[in-house]
């Protein structure tokens, strides 16, 4: 029976535009086609509209890519209740999983203006190293900054280098033995990385999660240090 209101064999409607329907077919478009392909005229033939009806909903690409950078925050999970190593470390792997779902998004997450998200994001993180890990404003600071860097900094190099890793370093090392009649007498260090590569391969994930404890082990001893009784200094006596 044809829908109450609707001559038989008309074309169903399309769904009613709204910011969270612009938005998601935004990010879907970045994912499929990188944040290049990404255009208010692009975004409007994907959703069958003309480009002046997604302003009714974004007021400017910025704000669109603002609510798209929302997303991912909200992608990431941050556990509420566990121990702040716990929480921190699952919130890297969170993020840099989330990161590799949007790689577009990779050197986006810290500019504009953020979200609703993004800002419950950054205030669980600040929340977590204050009162859980029991950090000073600045070491605070500190702890988080380093930890963004490392997070992003690895998604960016996982994005941009090869996948079999230890493949790309045996080509390149033809191409090096090209030009260097003996690359093993003055790269020794180098064709080893290619030799134990090909042997045990190139685990992106691990490497990352061993950066990640090696930086964690980094912010525990702050954490020791701030616990710690402060040492006594001497008294001095005054010249009179």
């Amino acid at each position: 029976m044809a829908e109450k209101g609707r001559q038989a064999g008309a074309p169903p409607r399309r769904a009613r535009l709204s910011r969270d329907r612009v938005i998601s077919a935004a990010v879907a478009l970045a994912d499929r086609g990188g944040i290049e392909s990404l255009s208010m005229r692009n975004l409007a033939l994907e959703l069958g509209v003309v480009p002046m009806a997604l302003y009714k909903h974004v007021a400017s690409k910025e704000e669109l890519l603002d609510g798209m950078v929302d997303v991912v925050f909200g992608e990431v999970e941050f556990p509420s209740g566990a121990a702040w190593r716990t929480a921190m470390r699952e919130r890297a792997i969170s993020m840099r999983e989330a990161l590799l779902r949007h790689r577009w998004a990779i050197g986006l997450m810290e500019s504009g203006t953020p979200g609703p998200a993004n800002l419950r994001h950054h205030n669980a993180v600040m929340r977590c190293l204050r009162d859980e890990a029991h950090l000073p404003f600045r070491m605070a600071v500190h702890a988080y900054s380093v930890m963004d860097s490392y997070i992003y900094g690895f998604t960016l190099q996982e994005k941009t280098l090869a996948i079999d890793i230890p493949a790309a370093a045996q080509r390149r090392l033809e191409k090096v033995a090209e030009r260097h009649p003996s690359p093993a007498d003055e790269y020794p260090y180098l064709i080893e990385v290619v030799v134990e590569l090909g042997k045990s391969g190139y685990d992106y994930t691990e490497e990352f999660e061993f950066g990640l404890d090696l930086l964690l082990d980094g912010i525990e001893r702050l954490c020791e240090q701030q616990r710690a009784p402060a040492k006594r200094r001497p008294v001095t006596a005054t010249k009179r």
